[in-house]
């Protein structure tokens, strides 16, 4: 580990040292170099190149006061008389740092300050030494280009890891839709197993006790309960096999074009499953026969509704009859399908652990925009009402009746 970090460490201070090398033999070239209306360099003008070499060794760790000493020193040999323009390159080299590790505005800051120095010693240096050094507008753009360079290069840096971290922040949000959509998936695929299985066995469950109590006394009635109870298994095979070809994605479990999802056309074999001889439920149909089809989403919602209530109503009451009732309500664009379940109780108290009934109901109608609301019924026994809404392309015909009315006639029947 010692060394693995070691060498990290290494990698970095090479290349500052031998970045610093380099710069530093150009610079010392230029100042050794026998130029025209240049000082001579001397044991004073080697000393500010040792102090400006070591100020360059920071340009990384320390880009601030690296680009002070080299620009002090820099400036040292402008007015020293010393002129060449590779005499320039460390301080390029430091303030290119400072705009790649600074911000903008330290960048302008440090952009005029030293402009205006570097202006100010060509003004001294031209005044002594009778126009030695170029003129003091270009001496002012050698600091501006190395700041401009930086923060074009800085710039780019940031908009490449803005770039990466909005992708990075888009995978990770396409990764919690597809979570999302994979725990919705699982809570309806549990939904439709809770409808069907906990619907069955209830259903089974009755008839077989029915079954059971009539088969030395009464065998026709105990024959009919057992058919029942097989016509209840096999209608529960047949759409646990077209759930599980929907997960499959695949027709040959027995699902697609020949096990289409149940809708409001198979209540009536769904009240017969669940009703028997112990249980009589009431069917009524409010809608128009001549409407349009209702959406199949909307069906199977209130379908597994009705489904759910009835199991509720065959183990949680003792009642001996119940109500579906299907309303429509239409007005301009917007229409409503309305089901109620009212059994006429009362309460018993059913074995094992409560479920999660109610639950799904309201899940169920939520999927769609529905609301369920349930609880005792003020003339006894319990009543469930789901209102789902209906796209206004494929609304049914507006019922005959009013909606009230046909609800309290159904009711005053029972």
């Amino acid at each position: 580990m010692l060394k693995r970090y070691g060498s990290g460490r290494r990698a970095p201070v090479m290349r500052d040292v031998a970045l610093s090398a380099v710069i530093g033999c150009f610079t010392a070239a230029d100042l050794g170099a026998d130029v025209p209306g240049s000082g001579q360099d001397d044991g004073f003008s080697w000393l500010v190149f040792g102090i400006v070499l070591a100020g360059l060794l920071l340009h990384r760790v320390a880009p601030l006061a690296s680009a002070a000493v080299t620009g002090a020193g820099s400036l040292t040999w402008t007015l020293y008389g010393h002129i060449g323009e590779l005499l320039n390159l460390p301080v390029m080299v430091s303030l290119y740092f400072v705009a790649l590790a600074g911000t903008r505005r330290r960048s302008v800051g440090v952009g005029a300050f030293a402009a205006l120095l570097s202006a100010g010693a060509a003004v001294l240096a031209g005044r002594e030494d009778g126009n030695a050094v170029p003129s003091p507008v270009l001496e002012m753009l050698v600091p501006l280009v190395p700041l401009l360079l930086g923060e074009v290069v800085r710039g780019r840096r940031e908009l490449t890891a803005h770039y990466a971290d909005r992708a990075r922040r888009a995978e990770r949000e396409r990764e919690r839709e597809a979570a999302r959509r994979v725990r919705e998936e699982r809570m309806r695929i549990a939904r439709d197993l809770h409808d069907i299985v906990a619907h069955t066995v209830s259903a089974m469950t009755v008839q077989a006790t029915v079954a059971l109590d009539a088969l030395e006394r009464r065998p026709e009635i105990a024959r009919g309960a057992l058919l029942q109870v097989r016509a209840s298994g096999r209608e529960a095979v047949r759409e646990l096999r077209a759930t599980v070809a929907v997960l499959r994605e695949s027709d040959e479990a027995g699902g697609g074009p020949d096990a289409p999802a149940p809708g409001l056309a198979q209540l009536p074999e769904l009240i017969a499953r669940a009703c028997g001889d112990r249980l009589r439920v009431t069917l009524r149909d409010g809608r128009r026969p001549d409407g349009p089809p209702l959406p199949p989403v909307v069906e199977l919602a209130a379908y597994r509704i009705v489904q759910e209530a009835l199991t509720n109503v065959v183990r949680h009451s003792a009642a001996r009859s119940a109500g579906v009732w299907i309303g429509h309500r239409g007005r301009g664009g917007a229409a409503e399908l309305t089901v109620e379940v009212v059994d006429e109780g009362p309460p018993r108290a059913a074995p094992g652990a409560p479920g999660f009934g109610l639950l799904g109901m309201r899940e169920r109608a939520a999927t769609i925009g529905g609301t369920v609301s349930c609880g005792p019924d003020p003339g006894g026994g319990f009543r469930v009402r789901a209102v789902l809404p209906v796209p206004a392309q494929a609304e049914p015909g507006r019922p005959g009746q009013p909606d009230a009315a046909a609800g309290r006639g159904e009711r005053g029947e029972r």
